[in-house]
């Protein structure tokens, strides 16, 4: 992991938003579709909201108002509970740094749509928690194989014990091995090694 660190340099994560809520119905309307498609139906459903994307204003909505603007039957249903959720406080958005990361992912997989992987990701990014280890994603777990030379990719259990060692910052080992994915040759290579953006290998 120390080539690993030299070669790619300092952890850099994209800003968090400011609206936590709105960061989790995001990640809900992006799921399964491509960029350009849920960028396009993301910004008709924001523009239901004149006075601000919240839960209460989720909970007014008129029936089908979020499928008017393109959303799937499946999402409204996800982004509603969310919203439901939130408001009764099984998730409480505007307290979870009173809640540990196993409780926090334990209420946000309660909403529809909302899987562990997506809890993750939200704690990682948005919430900036610096000991999650996502061991069901299968880029940490490429980047983690590619990285030790494994013939295999590590399956979810094997992970789940290696990354023991990095507590309590398995979130910043997380985002070195998906960056080893773009930076090391690709499982099962011969001779692979790090090497360092913008120099090329002399083999």
């Amino acid at each position: 992991m120390a080539g690993l660190v030299k070669a790619v340099g300092p952890i850099k994560l994209r800003d968090p938003s400011d609206d936590s809520f709105a960061a989790l119905v995001r990640s809900i309307m992006y799921q399964q579709l491509a960029g350009a498609a849920a960028t396009a139906i993301h910004g008709r459903f924001l523009k239901l909201f004149a006075d601000g994307l919240s839960p209460a204003a989720v909970l007014a909505l008129a029936d089908g108002a979020m499928r008017s603007a393109g959303v799937s039957g499946a999402k409204a249903a996800a982004i509603a509970d969310l919203a439901r959720k939130v408001a009764d406080r099984t998730v409480p958005l505007e307290d979870v740094d009173s809640l540990s990361d196993d409780d926090l992912v334990a209420r946000l997989v309660q909403v529809r749509g909302i899987g562990r992987w997506t809890a993750e990701m939200f704690l990682i990014f948005q919430l900036r928690r610096l000991d999650v280890w996502p061991v069901d994603d299968f880029g940490v777990r490429k980047g983690w194989s590619t990285t030790h030379r494994l013939k295999v990719v590590i399956t979810p259990r094997d992970l789940q014990a290696e990354g023991e060692r990095f507590r309590p910052y398995r979130s910043i080992a997380a985002w070195y091995c998906w960056r080893a994915v773009d930076t090391i040759l690709p499982v099962g290579a011969q001779s692979a090694r790090v090497v360092p953006k913008g120099r090329k290998s002399s083999r």
